[in-house]
């Protein structure tokens, strides 16, 4: 063949188990913390007070070089313009948090090496929702269609992405990361 020889992946019966055990607990965990997520003491008692964290972190970051910026609950202000962006469900990184959480405590691993991960993911997501948060407050200022787009497009998609490069990175770490159902391990060069 032109393009190079195809490799044919084979699944035995114990890569189809693994496969079909992550994936269970991996749903099962997404339904269960969404749904926790969406009740009413949670919002009220976790996810409203994080999110208000959160703005108040954006607008300490901002003030040191724009001191007119306020942060009111989940709201950031400019105290010049009165614009404000409101930090909302699915805008404070905890969907990417529950999606990172899933993965990493489907995924059969030391309960140590969960726990740094999902640890060391959670300040990623939140670092880089951060980034997202102070770039949308400055771009709504200046253009709302940039704003809108990059919001509802862009934004959204890399915060996913980052709690998917995260896990990624995390089952690299992991000892004894190369699994070989079959076969010996390979011989180092």
């Amino acid at each position: 063949m032109a393009l190079g020889k195809i490799v044919r992946f084979r699944l035995t019966g114990m890569a189809v188990v693994f496969m079909l055990r992550f994936f269970i607990i991996f749903s099962l965990l997404l339904i269960g913390l969404f749904t926790l997520e969406l009740l009413q003491p949670v919002e009220k008692y976790f996810v409203l007070p994080f999110t208000a964290i959160i703005a108040d972190i954006s607008v300490w970051l901002v003030q040191s070089f724009d001191d007119n910026v306020i942060a009111t609950g989940n709201v950031i202000r400019d105290r010049v313009s009165g614009f404000g962006v409101s930090i909302e469900r699915g805008c404070n990184g905890l969907e990417a948090v529950i999606i990172l959480f899933s993965a990493i405590f489907a995924f059969p691993a030391p309960f140590k090496s969960k726990l740094i991960g999902f640890i060391a993911g959670f300040f990623a997501i939140q670092i880089l929702n951060l980034v997202r948060i102070i770039s949308l407050y400055y771009l709504g200022q200046w253009n709302m269609t940039a704003f809108d787009w990059f919001h509802l497009y862009l934004w959204q998609a890399l915060i996913i992405l980052d709690a998917l490069v995260v896990w990624i990175i995390w089952l690299r770490t992991l000892p004894g990361s190369r699994y070989r159902p079959d076969g010996p391990e390979p011989k180092p060069a």
